[in-house]
């Protein structure tokens, strides 16, 4: 956690090198917390139970930082989608995705860029895929579920401030990422069967025992 703070802030330092007035808001994307909001400077923070990329109203950009690639990705370190012990992948419109391209199509149906990945190896190709344009700061590479090799702490705050810092002088550059449209056909499989109470009946279909599909017309209603 204390590292994740120490990127975060760097990625902070990144930004103001080149915006010195930017206002920068740091979202918890770990269900549990992953960061302390004391460790934070400079910076805005909103906590895991709050999902702020839905409403992005007035940002320039989005940052990923300490991001992991999704589920079943060979060699990723803690690699998953959404749920590390029940998920098995993500499906929408018929391309895996995970947490990466989903939010960052969140922010793109909103006009918002994603600008930059910082993470593991195979985390920074999948945004790749996605945003051939994306800054990237590989901060170690993954040899296995648990198992990477990293930079130091310090080389890796240099990375990724020097990375934000390129982000941002060059965002105008990066288009908000649209390639996914309405209708949305979201295909979620499950480790174990889920229950459906959770999901609205005209919404959901079984595809099989342990895969669902839901489809809807606004992004903002399914998963992410």
């Amino acid at each position: 956690m204390k590292q994740l703070a120490a990127e975060a802030n760097a990625c902070i330092e990144g930004i103001r090198s080149i915006d010195s007035e930017a206002e920068v808001v740091v979202w918890d994307g770990h269900g549990s917390g992953g960061l302390d909001e004391e460790d934070l400077r400079g910076a805005t923070y909103i906590p895991p139970q709050q999902k702020p990329y839905f409403n992005l109203s007035g940002y320039a950009a989005m940052l990923f930082v300490g991001q992991h690639a999704m589920a079943g990705t060979f060699h990723a370190p803690l690699c998953h989608t959404f749920n590390s012990r029940n998920i098995v992948y993500y499906r929408l419109n018929d391309v895996y995705v995970g947490e990466f391209a989903v939010r960052a199509l969140v922010a793109g149906l909103q006009g918002v860029p994603t600008i930059l990945l910082a993470g593991d190896d195979k985390a920074a190709a999948e945004a790749r895929c996605f945003i051939p344009d994306i800054e990237l700061a590989v901060v170690k590479r993954g040899k296995g579920l648990e198992e990477a090799e990293h930079l130091s702490a310090d080389a890796a705050c240099s990375l990724v401030r020097e990375a934000s810092a390129r982000a941002v002088s060059r965002h105008q550059e990066i288009e908000p990422f649209t390639a996914f449209a309405a209708p949305f056909i979201l295909e979620i499989r499950y480790n174990e069967r889920p229950s459906m109470t959770k999901w609205n009946e005209n919404q959901a279909e079984w595809i099989d025992d342990r895969t669902i599909r839901i489809t809807s017309d606004s992004i903002n209603d399914l998963p992410f």
